[in-house]
């Protein structure tokens, strides 16, 4: 049987989820605009190519040209090994070692032209973002990683506490008075549940110290998607699942998150990643 107060938190977390509905987007949209991007990057290495044997342009120009388009078509192999690396390891739930490099590659190297493309295209930001998400996850847990409680971190946003709410948690989480009014408390119920670590962040700043202090195994991070996708990137290569937050009363005020989504991670890295990488 769970003691009364881990059953107040569950019902608590029910709560916020029967509010609102978690928006999930399909992960090709990400990977859609990263061939693109490769497409583009490699045309303009084809473009470079014409100039150099342009007969008009000086020795030197040519040799500076020529240098450009070899780091170029560099860079395409290995975001193109990354890529076939991110598809491969989603169908087959399976991590290929080899391709890892090239994968952070293709990712950390091409998600800035990935946001612009979509500008381009007038795709959401946020869609693009939790696509990306999504990908992140399922390659997460194809890696299979196994954490001991004192070795994941559970990283929060601070608009989690209610804004009428007298008691600062960002320094010691430990204030909130589990009252229920807001989903704090859910994230103490699950520290004490299973004896991970939890902090609750401002922004990236105060969040990279956490990583930097506690030095995490793996990560379960709940934040917007502007925030995660940034979070996720720094994080690298320590593993983060992310948990996109519920906004029911807009950006950065009384947020929510998925009480289970949050549950199923947690234990995702305690337990079913039991086989270590």
């Amino acid at each position: 049987m769970f003691p009364a107060s881990w059953v107040k938190g569950r019902r608590t977390g029910m709560r916020a989820e029967h509010k609102m509905v978690q928006i999930h987007e399909r992960k090709r949209l990400f990977i859609g605009l990263l061939l693109v991007s490769l497409l583009v990057v490699g045309f303009l290495a084809l473009a470079i190519w014409y100039l150099i044997f342009n007969p008009e342009r000086s020795t030197i120009y040519k040799l500076v040209l020529l240098a450009v388009a070899v780091v170029l078509v560099i860079v395409i192999l290995l975001a193109g090994f990354g890529l076939a690396g991110i598809v491969l390891t989603i169908i087959r739930a399976k991590p290929f070692a080899l391709l890892r490099g090239p994968t952070r590659v293709a990712i950390n190297t091409f998600f800035p032209l990935v946001l612009i493309l979509g500008r381009l295209f007038r795709v959401d930001m946020d869609r693009i973002k939790r696509s990306f998400i999504e990908v992140n996850n399922n390659l997460v847990r194809a890696l299979n990683t196994s954490a001991s409680p004192e070795q994941l971190l559970l990283l929060a946003p601070h608009c989690l506490q209610s804004s009428t709410c007298v008691h600062k948690v960002t320094g010691n989480v430990d204030n909130c008075r589990r009252c229920g009014q807001c989903m704090v408390g859910d994230l103490l119920q699950l520290r004490d549940r299973y004896g991970i670590r939890v902090g609750m962040a401002t922004g990236g700043t105060l969040a990279r110290k956490y990583v930097r202090d506690y030095r995490p195994k793996a990560i379960v991070a709940i934040a917007c998607e502007r925030d995660l996708t940034s979070g996720i990137l720094d994080a690298n290569p320590v593993p983060v699942l992310g948990v996109t937050n519920l906004r029911p009363h807009g950006p950065c005020h009384d947020t929510q998150f998925s009480f289970q989504q949050v549950d199923e991670a947690i234990q995702y890295f305690l337990h079913n990643g039991s086989d270590g990488t």
